[in-house]
């Protein structure tokens, strides 16, 4: 079956919320109220992977005019600026059943395309170590170890620069 890439609807914001819990550990994932508000305040911003018929991932993130993603971001989300230069992915999200198919990269070279066709200078993102290779693969440069705790983990500055 071929995988849909397309924008998420606002009566899929319950479901992105459940999927998000599954894909991140307790201390990661985005509350089911960051979900919803997030999708109130940059619908435009969430791309979804449809598989006959079902959601099975998504992608997120607002923009800014900083070349990386500040923790702050994931709490506040009056800091992001519509207009912003710079596209941060939240988060990328696949059901497990659904892994290992290619359908995060599509979700991820989707987003890039997107931010692309807006004008933004590129996207920026942060990632564990075991995820570098991925992002790599997508075309992002690994800028070296985040000053991001987020959930109490080590994370990774990566950018895709246009």
């Amino acid at each position: 079956m071929e995988i849909k890439i397309r924008l998420a609807r606002p009566e899929e914001a319950e479901r992105l919320a459940q999927i998000e819990a599954e894909c991140f550990p307790p201390a990661e994932a985005a509350s089911r109220e960051a979900v919803l508000s997030r999708m109130k305040k940059f619908p435009e911003n969430f791309l979804v992977a449809e598989e006959y018929g079902k959601v099975v991932g998504f992608i997120n993130g607002g923009t800014t005019d900083k070349p990386y993603l500040p923790d702050a971001f994931y709490h506040d989300i009056n800091m992001h600026k519509p207009d912003g230069a710079y596209q941060t992915v939240f988060g990328l999200n696949v059901i497990s059943p659904c892994r290992r198919r290619g359908i995060g990269e599509k979700l991820v070279r989707g987003f890039a395309a997107l931010a692309r066709e807006r004008g933004k200078a590129g996207v920026v993102l942060t990632c564990k170590k075991e995820k570098i290779h991925f992002y790599e693969k997508c075309g992002f440069v690994n800028y070296g170890l985040s000053d991001s705790c987020h959930g109490g983990a080590s994370w990774y500055d990566m950018r895709l620069i246009f």
